[in-house]
């Protein structure tokens, strides 16, 4: 026999069952075909407990949407908010990235659990085994020797997953983004490399010797990206006036070169350069009158690949004898040589395209604690002469 408790309505109802279990029962929603109305329950032990759930779960359903809550798995609707929120707004190459997370990492992943029965616990444990074994192996022939991704990777990893999950709580597919608590892998900064003073002759005297002392005088006195420094055309140079406009990058996405916009707006920027940098491009320029790029490549005479230049600039390292650094870490010898020369770190931020000062700052933190040893020993020496 089972009692069965009506409460107002919109509130479900209590009944005893015949196991001596508490039920409650609610509407969840309508079937849009139908019209039918949508039960579902809860179970307890005691009326009071079954109480408290009823009324916690009749509180959940108002946050979703019964009817497609349960439609999606997360592999759908990752792909789904890629298409239609992400993809529209991003440029082409974070575009590229994102897919890559989504269709090498989240769907192979966790990518068949259904989006309302995924769990901050199952996404903890996917972000764990990315970092023992989440690396792809693209050769047979080739043995991976860090099976884990980065932490870095992790992150980008998280911020897409993240987002996709924000806009499912949006839509009310979900009750809350189960991402949210997840605790990442620490990344970590790593030492900033810079080519050494006593090192830019011997690496320029090579670069020379490889047709490509502009280029890189370029790069030491500006602080390109070198998507940037290869995207420049020959009207990009304002002669007179000694500066660089730097309105587009290249990059290479699915294997061909794309010409964009650079990442942020204030990374389209007007930059001055010295005399010096100046006549080389004059004298590069007088070599290939006819062609548009002021760095063509000596190959194609299209705009450089810059895939091909970072070879070319390693060559250059190793053939000078100097330590591998990056192409990138010439934009740090630029900041940091600029810094410790005395320039303010607003106009350097501005030359750098960075969004901020502050950005500035804290990327080249090793060259201003330097700065203010310098500046705290001169005080020092400026008291003690006045003693």
């Amino acid at each position: 026999m089972t009692t069965a408790k009506k409460r107002a309505n919109g509130e479900g109802s209590l009944r005893k069952r015949s196991d001596g279990r508490w039920e409650g029962r609610y509407t969840a929603g309508r079937d849009p075909v139908t019209g039918k109305a949508i039960y579902k329950n809860v179970l307890a032990k005691t009326q009071k407990e079954c109480k408290e759930k009823l009324e916690r779960a009749i509180e959940k359903n108002g946050k979703v949407d019964v009817v497609r809550s349960g439609k999606y798995t997360v592999a759908e609707w990752v792909r789904l908010w890629f298409e239609t929120y992400s993809k529209p707004s991003i440029r082409e190459q974070t575009a590229y990235y994102y897919n890559n997370y989504i269709e090498k990492h989240i769907v192979p992943g966790i990518g068949g659990i259904k989006l309302d029965k995924l769990t901050t616990l199952q996404i903890q444990q996917f972000y764990n085994k990315l970092k023992t074994s989440g690396r792809i192996q693209r050769y047979e022939h080739i043995e991976l020797k860090d099976k884990g991704l980065s932490n870095r990777f992790i992150h980008g990893i998280h911020g897409v997953l993240r987002s996709a999950l924000d806009q499912a709580v949006k839509e009310r597919l979900i009750t809350s983004n189960p991402a949210e608590g997840c605790k990442l892998p620490k990344i970590e900064k790593k030492e900033m490399k810079v080519l050494l003073p006593e090192q830019i002759g011997a690496y320029l005297q090579e670069a020379n010797r490889r047709g490509l002392l502009p280029a890189c005088y370029l790069e030491l006195t500006s602080g390109l990206r070198r998507g940037e420094l290869l995207a420049l055309l020959w009207t990009d140079l304002d002669v007179e006036n000694m500066t660089i406009s730097v309105t587009k990058q290249v990059n290479r996405i699915n294997g061909q070169l794309k010409v964009s916009q650079p990442k942020t707006s204030n990374s389209i920027r007007t930059i001055p350069i010295p005399k010096q940098a100046v006549d080389l491009l004059i004298l590069e320029h007088e070599k290939h009158p006819d062609n548009p790029y002021m760095f063509p490549s000596p190959k194609t005479g299209t705009m450089y690949d810059p895939d091909s230049f970072r070879h070319t600039h390693e060559k250059i390292l190793a053939a000078a004898g100097i330590e591998h650094i990056r192409f990138h870490d010439l934009r740090h010898t630029f900041a940091t040589l600029s810094l410790q020369h005395g320039v303010d770190v607003k106009t350097l931020s501005n030359t750098l395209g960075h969004y901020s000062a502050g950005f500035t700052l804290d990327t080249y933190t090793h060259a201003t604690q330097r700065m203010k040893r310098e500046a705290a020993d001169t005080i020092g020496s400026v008291i003690d002469q006045a003693m």
